[in-house]
């Protein structure tokens, strides 16, 4: 059913326009005889480039309008059964990779079942569980949105109790703990994470990652590669958990120099490392 249901997306994805990289327009030379009483207004090389990469932004943006209304309805074509089928085999991969076992201190989502995302609560328990048997002790931020303008903080917590349900109803840290005291943000920290692992709604294996459209996990993952960098410290892995309908050909995610492309991706066939920092550690 899964490998169907997979098929038959592929189908539809065909027809879709193919990504490509912003299109080059060849220049022409324009002779005009002007008479006195006839003036044209021909837009400046500076205003003419602006309305060409206007256009091509345009452009990405539909095609990925587009992708994502076909990955929602692959995604809804999969029984309850296959979710948990994948869901299961997924964090069991990252629950026994060395990768995960060796990570001090990590940022993951919380997984929303209304958005049909990959399941992450195992991963969540194993971290926060004092008596952990898939390495030692760690660190754990979660994501916070705080408006509607990409703004988000990944805030630590100690226990699933320290979560909070937001208007639309998915789960957040609150922004205090129980004793009043604001949480720590990791991107005020002093020490570095090693590894995010994140949800989207599409994926390739050459790390193009497809998002819901808010944006908002690209602007803190730029966020934090600056700070990273800054810091001296090395770049935190970067890990994408996908259901097996929404891995793509390659080609067919649009991408524009705001994505911030994955190091690897776990979906229920196992793990694929994708940069040279995922082969050199996965």
């Amino acid at each position: 059913m899964i490998k169907n249901g997979a098929a038959s997306l592929m189908v539809r994805l065909l027809h879709l326009p193919r990504a490509a990289s912003a299109p080059t327009y060849p220049r022409r030379r324009h002779h005009l005889a002007l008479l006195p009483s006839l003036r044209l207004r021909v837009p400046a090389p500076a205003a003419a480039a602006a309305m060409s990469s206007a256009a091509a932004a345009q452009e990405v943006a539909d095609q990925k309008r587009a992708l994502r209304s076909e990955v929602r309805r692959a995604l809804r074509a999969l029984t309850p059964e296959q979710r948990a089928s994948e869901d299961q085999a997924i964090q069991n991969a990252i629950l026994n990779s060395s990768w995960f076992k060796e990570s001090k201190r990590l940022c993951a989502y919380i997984s929303c079942a209304q958005l049909r995302e990959v399941d992450t609560s195992k991963v969540l328990s194993e971290v926060l569980s004092p008596n952990s048997e898939h390495g030692h002790a760690k660190d754990l931020y979660v994501p916070r949105v705080e408006d509607k303008n990409r703004n988000m903080r990944m805030l630590k917590i100690t226990t699933m109790d320290d979560l909070v349900k937001n208007s639309m109803n998915i789960l957040e840290p609150s922004p205090l703990d129980a004793s009043g005291n604001a949480r720590e943000e990791v991107l005020s920290t002093s020490s570095p994470v090693d590894l995010f692992l994140l949800p989207g709604q599409a994926f390739d294996r050459t790390g193009r990652r497809l998002g819901r459209g808010g944006g908002y996990y690209d602007t803190f993952l730029m966020r934090y590669q600056e700070l990273a960098k800054e810091k001296g410290w090395d770049q935190p892995l970067l890990v994408a958990l996908s259901y097996s309908v929404q891995i793509l050909e390659e080609g067919i995610i649009p991408v524009n120099s705001t994505d911030v492309p994955i190091d690897a991706l776990v979906s229920s066939s196992g793990i694929i490392p994708i940069s040279p920092a995922a082969l050199a550690r996965i």
